[in-house]
């Protein structure tokens, strides 16, 4: 795996000093929306209490993480004053933007931004969400591994470390129990797509857990054997580091979904609602939901740090990395080398 000084320099930032990632998600949409539009009673969440909302889970969680995911749209300017420049900044460019369809889901980015303007503010990563299941139509995978590319592009034109993640979803047409009874042979699906799962141009993945997220067996139990082969099986020809999403479990699940990915491989977390879903619930009582962030919340990222600091596999001692090299070299040749590289884009 070859990689250039600015990405090396960005997955450094979003890790810890041992190499691990814990990175608290703040981007989520729907599962912070809706919920204000529900207790409200409204069609449309006023951004000045989704603003608060994120502005509190910044303040008392990211002290806790290596880095934070936010979103543009509501996350940005709500947050960064609260959080430590010492921290790393991983950003969406895809957020909540898509088209369905009756066949599947296609990505789009916001309008506007892309990994330029992420560079721009300061990130130091690239985060997409790339909706996609193996049967989705050939219009939709086309459009979705054209959109790919062109991340993956923009991302190593501004040396930028571009962090993939993948989600199954349900059709229009499907029932959310239907949907739930399929997802983890879906994301099996998902992950054994050469042309999605071609790792050209990925630094990080963020991947879904493959296996049942509610009620997940004790890594040491009866079963376990059973739930860490499916762990390992996804794991095997990645091609690069990767971390385990939340999936919405909680956090005595995410533990053990954790305990299984750790044991694969992985290099850490990327997570929000097993974190902070809790001390959310208390909404609108915003002052309940503050002592709830204050009191409650960071013990979970307690549990999850001292798990990813005795567990987790540093990203540079991923397999993917045994024979890593800079791509723009050291000595007298670098600085005119790198100086081409920024220019056209292209690694000299």
């Amino acid at each position: 795996m070859n990689i250039t000084p600015g990405k090396l320099w960005g997955l450094r930032r979003l890790a810890d000093e041992s190499g691990r990632f814990k990175m608290l998600a703040m981007d989520q949409t729907g599962p912070i929306v809706n919920p204000i539009k529900a207790a409200l009673n409204v069609d449309h969440a006023p951004y000045h209490h989704v603003a608060a909302v994120k502005r509190l889970l910044g303040t008392y969680l990211a002290p806790k993480a290596s880095a934070v995911l936010i979103d543009p749209p509501l996350g940005y300017s709500a947050t960064i004053d609260g959080i430590s420049s010492r921290k790393g900044l991983l950003v969406a460019t895809e957020w909540a933007t898509w088209k369905v369809t009756k066949t599947g889901r296609k990505s789009e980015n916001i309008p506007g931004w892309n990994p330029s303007v992420i560079r721009k503010i300061g990130g130091d990563g690239v985060k997409v969400n790339l909706w996609y299941r193996a049967d989705v139509s050939a219009d939709v995978k086309e459009h979705q591994l054209t959109y790919l590319n062109s991340v993956k592009r923009d991302c190593q034109e501004n040396d930028i470390p571009f962090i993939l993640e993948f989600l199954v979803y349900p059709f229009p047409d499907e029932t959310q129990e239907a949907f739930n009874a399929r997802r983890v042979e879906l994301v099996a699906g998902s992950l054994a797509d050469k042309d999605i799962m071609n790792p050209d141009g990925v630094d990080l993945y963020k991947l879904e857990p493959p296996t049942e997220t509610v009620n997940v067996p004790d890594p040491d139990g009866l079963d376990a054997a059973r739930i860490q082969k499916r762990f390992d099986d996804m794991a095997q020809g990645l091609g690069r580091p990767w971390v385990l999403l939340s999936a919405g479990s909680t956090p005595q699940d995410y533990v053990r979904l954790l305990t299984y990915a750790y044991r694969a491989g992985a290099s850490g977390y990327l997570a929000g609602r097993a974190i902070w879903a809790k001390a959310f619930s208390n909404f609108p009582d915003m002052a309940a939901m503050e002592r709830a962030l204050a009191d409650q919340a960071p013990h979970i990222m307690d549990d999850l740090n001292a798990l990813t600091d005795k567990m987790a596999t540093p990203w540079r001692e991923n397999r993917s990395w045994q024979d890593n090299v800079i791509t723009a070299p050291a000595g007298e040749d670098f600085a005119p080398r790198y100086a081409d590289f920024a220019r056209t884009g292209l690694v000299v």
